[in-house]
């Protein structure tokens, strides 16, 4: 069973927060961007390598790679699963990924989009997916930063008034 301590939901994947913060608070030697677009980019995998602790090895696998993968890890390898979107780590869920809990961090506004808190804005198909999560045993939860206390994604979406 592949150590995973935690999976993040980030449109803007590995940054000081996740690379610094998140993997020192966490204990994690591995942070794995699971996402199709970065899995073949090198430049944006050496800009986000640039903002990972010492010692914390990086992978960029598309989604499929890392189901195909994923249990073959070492004991060794402490986890930090990074995502785009819920909808990403959903696939992942449904592929066997074992994926427990999900820590919310960032997931931009743009048209279309409702704001339920400061770092993130969700449209009818991110609540449906987070509801598919929740329906899957995953716990999800809004927490920008370790020190912060965390916000449970169901209480975040129940209290606005979402389009579905």
């Amino acid at each position: 069973m592949p150590n995973i301590l935690l999976t993040r939901i980030d449109n803007r994947l590995v940054h000081g927060q996740v690379g610094v913060t998140w993997t020192n608070s966490l204990g994690a030697n591995l942070v794995l961007v699971a996402n199709d677009a970065v899995a073949g980019d090198t430049v944006r995998q050496n800009l986000m390598d640039m903002v990972v602790s010492e010692g914390v090895q990086t992978r960029y696998f598309s989604l499929q790679k890392t189901i195909d993968v994923i249990h073959k890890a070492a004991d060794r390898q402490k986890i930090l699963i990074v995502c785009e979107t819920p909808q990403d780590v959903l696939t992942l869920v449904r592929g066997g990924v074992p994926i427990s809990k999900v820590n919310v961090g960032n997931m931009h506004f743009s048209e279309g989009k409702t704001q339920v808190h400061k770092t993130v804005s969700v449209d009818g198909d991110d609540v449906d997916t987070f509801r598919q999560l929740w329906e899957q045993g995953v716990y999800c939860e809004q927490r920008g930063v370790p020190t912060e206390s965390g916000t449970d994604m169901q209480n975040l979406l129940s209290r606005e008034a979402i389009p579905c």
